[in-house]
């Protein structure tokens, strides 16, 4: 029930606004990105998948996959099984002789499962007793664990409060986030910032795509929505699939581009002059920062 009445809350949102903005939050609205990756994701990979073997290569293969490729923002499970790939090719991993684990059973739970997060897996192992999937469960909570004990004090990025209160005088604002909601929730509120928006959206909600449907469809007018993410797989993503806009948070150029939301593109999207030729430039951008391919294949 406590999935259904999350996305319900979505469903039943009534507009205050003409407008309405979605904005991620790891490495959007906070520069958490990287600390929760290196010190809390990372360290839990090789722990709990037995890879101290290959460390050297796990870290560098886990921080391009989650931060330096177009895979960044995407959901923790699909981007485990994507480490998992790209390490099983790497000649030096092979020339250890280390095996990547046969996590088959979590393969189908991401391709069928439409809420990738803990309730649902613990709600699958509770099922099926799965050892791949318990395992997958006590590493994803032996993250969360980790991100709650270490990852503090990370401020909003700069003109991120400024753009907040700015939009919410125009827009209903929203958080969509593949973060679990608990951290979204402690993490906005100890930063006061929760009170700019409407409704904090966690991955235990459904895809960015389903959680931005739920929202707006049929709520607001063609080309009164925008997201905002450094995700083009999936805060990009999930503008296209809803036919809204979409504003890059350029990695490693984030403060930058909050400068330029607030002095420049809000308006723009308010005054009807976002579509076209802007935004296509800021794509045109956004996609310079992140590859498809990794470094060590070149």
């Amino acid at each position: 029930m406590e999935d259904y009445d999350a996305a319900k809350s979505l469903k039943d949102f009534k507009p205050k606004h003409q407008f309405f903005v979605a904005v991620d939050s790891d490495g959007s609205a906070f520069d958490s990105m990287e600390i929760k990756h290196k010190e809390c994701f990372i360290p839990n990979i090789i722990k709990y998948w037995n890879l101290q073997g290959v460390s050297k290569y796990v870290r560098q293969t886990a921080e391009f996959v989650n931060l330096y490729s177009k895979w960044r923002g995407k959901n923790r499970f699909p981007c485990l099984l994507r480490v998992f790939d790209l390490l099983a090719e790497r000649e030096e991993v092979k020339k250890r002789g280390i095996k990547m684990p046969e996590v088959q059973a979590l393969r189908d739970w991401v391709k069928e499962e439409p809420k990738l997060g803990n309730p649902a897996l613990e709600k699958k192992v509770a099922e099926t007793n799965d050892p791949v999937l318990k395992h997958t469960l006590e590493w994803s909570k032996a993250v969360n664990a980790t991100i709650a004990d270490i990852v503090k004090g990370v401020t909003p990025m700069t003109y991120v409060r400024e753009s907040l209160a700015k939009a919410q005088e125009h827009a209903d604002v929203m958080v969509v986030s593949t973060t679990p909601y608990e951290a979204l929730e402690r993490e906005w509120e100890e930063h006061d910032i929760a009170r700019y928006v409407e409704i904090i959206g966690g991955q235990e909600m459904g895809t960015k795509p389903v959680m931005l449907g739920y929202a707006t469809k049929g709520k607001y007018e063609q080309g009164h929505v925008l997201m905002i993410g450094d995700g083009p797989g999936t805060d990009m993503r999930a503008a296209k699939e809803n036919n809204a806009f979409f504003y890059p948070i350029n990695p490693g150029h984030e403060e930058e581009s909050w400068k330029r939301f607030y002095e420049e593109a809000f308006d723009k999207f308010i005054e009807g002059a976002y579509a076209g030729q802007y935004q296509e430039m800021l794509i045109e951008e956004f996609n310079q920062y992140l590859p498809e391919d990794p470094p060590w294949t070149k």
